[in-house]
């Protein structure tokens, strides 16, 4: 335990010399990474497709705001459907321009989360994210968790509806709109998920805020049952078909993940709590102070042998004896 601790000391001390170069280099993954796969699972122009192509944008987003990925993802998955069809990159436009007014409007912080959220899905570990954002952010993450969801079951359903989307008569525009909007509104599943992460995110924000010894590890593992509960009764309601082993298994690499996030940001020593009574003219004060865990690094002493030094210190033994 105590080897993490120093680990931790030294990565802190790491983030904070080379700050400079870490969150650029954060971006430029988190951009490559999201472009890589929307070209996977979309990748309908090929223009887009080429890796030089896809390095030069990522390496464009890592010097912009993070924001600016998201403007970018969204403009990479419109040019990929209007290859496609014109009708499906117009609803998917007008989509992203609803779900960005949202956005900006109540959770302009959680850029990462509405890139990451579509790209763990593809990873087979979405619950991580309501997870993590109870713990470190805000109810209004709803928001932007939300919209993450429904990209991905936009991406997911298009994917899936290639031959529909590619049909060129007049009664076939009009079957892509109701494709595409029925994909949207009527997704039983998406709309299942989407609840499961809102409850998932209130029960830890307001668990992890309690003052109740490990209040963070409690959070982690009633958000986890919580989010499989939801998931598992939606699917015996609404029939999403989930996968009941695919839920479980990603929940528990996702409580894996969320212990190893708190031990960067929540790690405390409850055998130091102490109970504090203070007052003013107005009120008395009762508070529960319990200290982190903190342990300093070693310092490394290097020290320098003088060659010559030593030469003349063996000589000068030597005709002493």
């Amino acid at each position: 335990m105590t080897n993490l601790l120093v680990l931790k000391e030294h990565l802190k001390s790491f983030y904070g010399k080379n700050e400079i170069y870490i969150i650029p280099l954060v971006k430029f993954l988190v951009a490559l990474v999201t472009l890589l796969v929307i070209n996977g699972r979309l990748g309908y122009m090929t223009q887009l497709n080429n890796i030089l192509v896809v390095l030069v944008i990522a390496l464009m987003c890592s010097f912009l705001p993070m924001n600016m990925i998201i403007v970018v993802a969204a403009a990479t998955v419109i040019l990929h459907l209007y290859k496609l069809s014109i009708e499906s990159a117009a609803v998917t436009a007008m989509l992203f321009l609803l779900l960005f007014l949202l956005y900006f409007r109540f959770s302009p912080k959680d850029t990462m989360v509405v890139v990451l959220t579509p790209v763990c899905f593809f990873l087979q570990i979405p619950y991580v994210i309501p997870i993590t954002m109870g713990l470190v952010g805000t109810p209004s993450s709803i928001i932007s968790v939300g919209s993450g969801v429904i990209v991905y079951y936009l991406l997911a359903h298009i994917g899936a509806g290639t031959t529909t989307l590619n049909a060129t008569d007049v009664e076939g525009t009009t079957q892509k709109f109701r494709y595409i909007i029925d994909g949207v509104i009527g997704n039983k599943a998406m709309l299942v998920t989407i609840a499961a992460f809102a409850i998932t995110i209130l029960l830890v924000y307001m668990i992890r805020r309690k003052s109740v010894d490990h209040a963070w590890t409690i959070a982690i593992i009633a958000g986890a049952i919580a989010n499989v509960l939801v998931l598992l009764v939606g699917d015996l309601i609404f029939d999403t078909k989930i996968s009941i082993l695919a839920t479980i298994l990603g929940t528990f690499i996702s409580v894996g993940i969320s212990f190893v996030i708190q031990f960067f940001l929540f790690n405390m020593d409850y055998t130091r709590t102490e109970m504090v009574q203070f007052e003013d003219d107005e009120y008395y004060y009762y508070v529960k102070a319990v200290p982190k865990i903190i342990v300093s690094t070693p310092e490394k002493r290097v020290k320098k042998i003088n060659p010559q030094r030593t030469r003349e210190e063996i000589s000068r033994a030597t005709r002493t004896k």
